[in-house]
């Protein structure tokens, strides 16, 4: 018996990088996962092969964060395939750096559109259908207690996934249902290599504690618990998944 036996998850970017470690996590331990992407339409059949190939129940829907109706298709879609929803991952996000001088209007309202609105209304359909005794996880990032030049615009994001994070908590308490974010430092991604140099990297490395970067599996193994029954006592909470940086 897995820990998410009869539990269905929506998982809002799952085709790669933690995402992608989060749905197998998550279907490993006996849920039944709906996931969506973006870009990578091959990837996402990909993982959905291989998770049916091993007996396992997924689906992948195309959708784009800050569009609502894709979100609303993706609550849509589950009821339709699983029955309900019980936990809900809001992962899908954006990285980007730009220094406070040189941001565009432009700029901003697409991060915060992407990282911020698209999570907050992501929260809000689970607060209108998920099941009682359900959980939200939320991603962060170490950048909100971590200051770096450029990242003023993408760290205002996080830290506002984090306070949705935490009034959630409370308005959704009533119903058993539990609100935590998870906020992970530097995790060796394709993503992370492609907009990080060599150099940047071993820095990170330095910053780090337990001196490596982080694995996609660390932050899906944090989201396994915080959407397990183990995790029944936390709510309101933001883990640090940082290998003790920041």
């Amino acid at each position: 018996m897995g820990a998410l036996d009869e539990r269905v998850a929506v998982v809002i970017g799952g085709s790669r990088g933690i995402g992608r470690a989060i749905v197998q996590r998550l279907v490993a331990d006996g849920a039944a996962v709906l996931f969506s992407y973006h870009h990578r339409e091959d990837l996402a059949k990909e993982l959905v092969t291989d998770l049916r190939a091993q007996g396992r129940r997924a689906h992948a829907v195309r959708a784009n964060l800050p569009d609502l109706e894709d979100v609303r298709t993706l609550f849509d879609e589950s009821e339709r395939l699983f029955g309900g929803v019980d936990i809900l991952v809001a992962n899908a996000g954006t990285g980007a750096d730009m220094s406070i001088v040189d941001t565009t209007e432009e700029f901003y309202d697409w991060l915060m559109a992407v990282n911020a609105k698209g999570t907050f209304f992501a929260i809000q359909q689970a607060a209108k259908r998920m099941r009682d005794a359900g959980s939200v996880i939320t991603v962060s990032s170490v950048s909100t207690a971590l200051p770096a030049p450029g990242a003023a615009v993408y760290a205002a994001t996080k830290a506002a996934v984090e306070q949705f994070t935490r009034v959630a908590a409370w308005e959704l308490a009533e119903r058993g249902i539990r609100v935590n974010a998870v906020s992970p430092g530097a995790t060796d991604t394709d993503l992370l290599r492609l907009a990080n140099s060599a150099e940047t990297l071993e820095t990170a490395v330095a910053m780090t504690p337990l001196a490596r970067l982080g694995h996609p599996q660390d932050i899906a193994g944090v989201v396994a618990f915080l959407a397990g029954p183990d995790a029944g006592w936390i709510t309101g909470q933001n883990i640090r998944a940082t290998g003790g940086m920041g």
